[in-house]
């Protein structure tokens, strides 16, 4: 069973540091583009982050440039959200999505994933 796990979330005061974990289990990431994706209350769930199959290519929207770091460790078949800075407009449910690609390490988006993890939630507040 294709299962996606995320992890690390957390209350933390704005300023701080979280580093959101998404490991997968029963298939392998190689293959697969991965993005992080955020939903705050009552706002549609947005892109955040993602990374190509060969780990070369990231995205960010630009709110989170510069304070956010996504990185893969396919041995571990884990992908990171290093998350710096934090705002109280980071507050949201994150998650992280995958879609299969095959035949190009070289692209991510955040349109058409193939699966989802349940989320895991992000507080920032003092």
């Amino acid at each position: 069973q294709l299962q996606l796990v995320e992890s690390g979330g957390d209350l933390v005061q704005p300023g701080g540091s979280l580093k959101l974990s998404c490991t997968a289990s029963g298939f392998t990431l190689n293959s697969y583009a991965i993005g992080w994706f955020r939903q705050a209350p009552g706002k549609e769930r947005e892109g955040v982050s993602c990374i190509s199959v060969s780990g070369v290519i990231t995205k960010y929207v630009d709110s989170v440039k510069g304070r956010f770091t996504i990185s893969r460790d396919n041995a571990k078949n884990t992908v990171y959200l290093q998350m710096n800075s934090l705002k109280p407009e980071d507050t949201a449910v994150y998650y992280c999505g995958v879609k299969l690609l095959r035949g190009t390490r070289w692209y991510c988006g955040f349109d058409d994933m193939d699966s989802w993890g349940k989320g895991t939630l992000v507080t920032v507040s003092s």
